[in-house]
């Protein structure tokens, strides 16, 4: 007597790992398009971020803000130029492709940084000695 082996298929197991599958894959997709950035991870690219960076290294170059690596308030008259010199050039290559509350946005910010500019190349007489280096 020849004893044949039966092969039972669980149909079933194999639905399951489906549906694991497309749970974790619908994990992944959700992580990868969460618009708020994780801890570490940086902002996404804007004109407003690109203005902000030329707008705080001006204001640490005219010792408005602290120097985030030393805690000290120092003028640079030359760096803040360059800065202020940077966002006006910024302003002229994007004029026209803007809309109209980044425009008004990056005159205001050129505006108010070059009065900071005119004000620290003649300080009163009463604000407290600052480092000066160029």
């Amino acid at each position: 007597m020849s004893e044949e082996k039966k092969i039972f298929i669980d149909e079933d197991w194999k639905s399951q790992i489906a549906a694991e599958k497309e749970e974790l894959q619908r994990e992944a997709e959700e992580q990868t398009e969460s618009p708020e950035p994780q801890q570490g991870e940086v902002p996404p690219a804007s004109l407003e971020m690109l203005v902000t960076m030329f707008a705080s290294e001006a204001m640490m170059a005219l010792g408005q803000l602290p120097n985030p690596a030393t805690g000290q308030l120092s003028i640079s008259l030359d760096h803040a130029r360059y800065a202020i010199d940077m966002l006006q050039m910024l302003q002229e290559k994007t004029k026209g492709n803007l809309d109209p509350n980044e425009a008004k946005m990056l005159e205001d910010l050129l505006h108010q940084l070059r009065m900071l500019f005119v004000a620290s190349q003649s300080p009163p007489e009463d604000t407290p000695s600052i480092q000066l280096e160029g």
